[in-house]
């Protein structure tokens, strides 16, 4: 399964696309390949300014999350090189990197691996503000396994979509989308995401996880319009 970008070309203009293989191998004798997804760098112009797009799928927890930790750890050091690659590039690049990294804001690969920072306020060039941390850490998730949540889908943003002055686009808030009709109305399942398909049959429901969202917003001069 590859990674996509649907995006609304009223709005978004790609300039560039590129494909970041992920090369992971078993720990131990023979070594062989573990085949995995790629990460999608898209590079385009959002409403007239420039933004760097990277969409993820990492490594599931298949054999316990510990024993596939290494995994994600990988994918999370390859897509910090891609983003410090366009920072080289552009010191104040503006980039938002997501998907379902398979892994909370809190584990090793995104706090360690991408380096990822909690609170807005002081950060730096070249620095990552995770808003999903907040939402976790609150009791929100995106998945619900054995009673219990998770936030695996993410929406990461560079230091530049967190500032808080609007006279470009920044970031005003990220959230998740949990409407009731996206929620198991009932059985064994009550409550947690209505998944497309259960016990092989179509359940009429959408996903086994919630979206997730940002909120991007900018001011707007009355006289001439944004």
């Amino acid at each position: 399964i590859d990674v996509a970008l649907i995006y609304n070309k009223k709005v978004f203009t790609p300039s560039r696309s590129l494909t970041y293989e992920l090369k992971l191998y078993h720990p131990s004798p023979p070594f062989n390949r573990i085949y995995t997804r790629d990460q999608l760098l898209v590079s385009g112009y959002l409403d007239g300014e420039r933004v760097h797009l990277i969409i993820n799928h990492w490594p599931s927890r298949s054999g316990g999350a510990a024993a596939s930790s290494y995994k994600r750890m990988k994918a999370a050091k390859l897509n910090r090189r891609i983003i410090d690659s366009l920072f080289s590039e552009e010191p104040y690049a503006k980039i938002i990197t997501m998907g379902d990294l398979n892994d909370d804001p809190v584990n090793k690969s995104v706090k360690e691996g991408l380096k990822t920072r909690k609170r807005r306020k002081g950060l730096g060039i070249g620095q990552l503000y995770n808003p999903m941390e907040e939402l976790y850490k609150s009791g929100l998730g995106t998945l619900a396994w054995r009673d219990g949540w998770n936030l695996f889908d993410q929406m990461i943003v560079s230091s530049e979509l967190a500032k808080d002055d609007y006279s470009s686009y920044r970031l005003y808030r990220a959230g998740i989308y949990n409407k009731s009709y996206l929620v198991t109305p009932g059985g064994k399942y009550k409550g947690y995401p209505f998944r497309s398909f259960s016990n092989g049959g179509f359940t009429g429901g959408y996903s086994d996880h919630f979206p997730v969202y940002l909120y991007l917003i900018k001011r707007v001069d009355e006289a001439n319009g944004p």
